[in-house]
């Protein structure tokens, strides 16, 4: 009951999160499904529904290996030790010692008649001192570092979610590199074919009137085609290079310990994804909820600052044993002492009053921070369903232009070996097909970079119940294994939260 009431006051505002702007709609939302709790997206791993074994492969590695989520991993755990720190100050400090002190006086010493004497003094002694957290600053201290906490395991999801979205982005970007090599591969075959007949049409002598002409400058040209595709299809192997490098770099591997094999995005799938309410995606992005637990720690902090002003209060005591032998612990012995202490600064030029004010300057920019992390969500969010929606639209009509294109080809080849047309409208042609076929799977990859982008910006399958619980971590002791030293140094295994 006196401890009750000596901690029962706390100083400061108690928490209470500010209003973010949230829409009660998205602008794209025409046309797309509401989310209901049996749609794939909403359980399991988020990357489920692109049916992808290699990719869920390499993104359940993210977890495992990747040194930025190692390193927020750590942070977290570093958080949750701030917790324990902090509530080590609730309780008294005790120290034991023991002292053991010989002295000596000789034969000229005043008051000493005879021979010399011996003296061995021994002291065991107890002591211990307690601060009173009678203004609540202790309990404040707490409640910011456990909020600290929960931030630092919205960040670790947000770590965990973001290098996800970076390999997934890479393996579709490698994919589609895949694909452009294959489709370069196929046009060199009709180009170096077009390249024969022209061939075979210089050395005939080809043609005489009213068949067009063809010199050796049209088989020039048809080379001068051959040469410049083989060209851009030896380029491809740079970006598929940087693909799979950051790949392994994602998975915490050196590039010369991954191999991606050959996989054009043809046939890969692309989910329907089905969207939630505008108001529940504060409760699925990590980094709403990070910006959120931040407003609560820096509000805690508030209270620390104002706990500073009322006096500091604190007991100590010692318990020790005087005796002559090693092991004076007896009731004749004894010497105790008990006392209290109340200290008030009386004057210090404005101090507490500036770091009040800064305590509340830092809460307001949490606050900012807060409003601007859910803004910058729900423009995201509406930048991918704007982009899904116009890629979906654009890549029908550019199908129709690949389709259009490949028939004129047709028609061009047909016309070019019967010798109605000369070379370059051919050429023409083909370029043109040529272009309107890296057009359409250059919007296939947008498709499915955007279709990344927007489960990322829904929070992927995560949400807040997914964060430690104040309660739990405040009980909570470290989870951290003994580190196993390799040749490497210390290895640290990545913990969850």
């Amino acid at each position: 009951m006196a401890l009750s009431a000596l901690t029962g006051c706390v100083v400061g505002p108690n928490y209470k999160p500010a209003p973010a702007p949230v829409p009660t709609h998205f602008k794209e939302l025409k046309g797309w499904k509401i989310a209901t709790p049996s749609d794939a997206l909403d359980r399991g791993d988020w990357w489920a529904p692109y049916r992808d074994p290699k990719l869920a492969l390499l993104l359940r590695q993210v977890e495992v290996s990747n040194q930025n989520v190692a390193v927020q991993a750590a942070a977290y755990e570093q958080a949750r030790a701030l917790i324990r720190e902090a509530q080590s100050t609730l309780f008294p400090v005790l120290t034991a010692n023991y002292t053991g002190t010989r002295t000596h006086a000789g034969t000229g010493a005043a008051g000493i008649t005879g021979g010399g004497v011996n003296t061995t003094i021994y002291t065991p002694q107890l002591s211990g001192t307690w601060d009173l957290d009678v203004w609540g600053k202790v309990r404040r201290q707490i409640e910011s570092n456990t909020s600290a906490a929960q931030a630092s395991a919205a960040d670790l999801a947000n770590v965990k979610l973001s290098q996800q979205a970076l390999l997934a982005t890479a393996y579709y970007n490698l994919r589609a590199a895949d694909e452009l090599e294959d489709l370069l591969r196929r046009t060199l075959v009709q180009y170096r074919e077009t390249q024969r007949v022209t061939q075979n049409k210089v050395d005939a002598g080809c043609c005489a009137p009213p068949l067009t002409s063809v010199t050796p400058a049209d088989l020039a040209l048809a080379k001068a085609q051959v040469e410049n595709t083989t060209a851009q299809l030896i380029n491809v192997g740079v970006g598929r290079a940087e693909n799979e490098h950051s790949i392994a770099m994602l998975i915490g591997r050196p590039p010369a310990e991954l191999t991606v094999g050959h996989r054009p995005l043809k046939g890969a799938y692309l989910p329907h994804i089905p969207i939630t309410v505008p108001s529940t995606l504060l409760e699925r992005r990590p980094d709403i909820a990070q910006a959120e637990r931040t407003m609560e720690q820096q509000n805690a902090l508030i209270g620390v600052a104002e706990a500073a002003f009322y006096p500091d209060l604190s007991l100590s005591g010692t318990l020790e044993w005087v005796g002559m032998t090693p092991f004076p612990f007896n009731v004749a012995n004894e010497v105790w002492s008990l006392g209290g202490q109340a200290s008030e600064v009386l004057f210090e030029g404005g101090l507490r009053s500036a770091e009040l004010d800064a305590a509340r300057a830092v809460y307001w920019q949490s606050v900012a921070t807060y409003r601007e992390t859910v803004l910058t969500a729900f423009q995201q969010v509406e930048d991918q369903l704007a982009a899904i929606r116009i890629l979906t639209r654009q890549l029908v009509v550019q199908r129709q232009a690949v389709r259009d294109a490949t028939e004129a080809v047709r028609v061009y080849t047909n016309q070019y070996n019967a010798g109605t047309i000369d070379l370059t409208v051919l050429v023409t042609g083909q370029v043109t097909l040529l272009a309107d076929e890296e057009s359409e799977l250059t919007i296939r990859q947008d498709l499915f970079l955007a279709s990344v982008s927007l489960i990322e910006a829904l929070g992927g399958t995560w949400d807040t119940t997914l964060l430690p619980g104040g309660k739990e971590l405040q009980k909570s002791f470290s989870l951290l294994p003994k580190l196993p030293v390799t040749d490497a140094g210390v290895e640290y295994p990545p913990a969850k939260p």
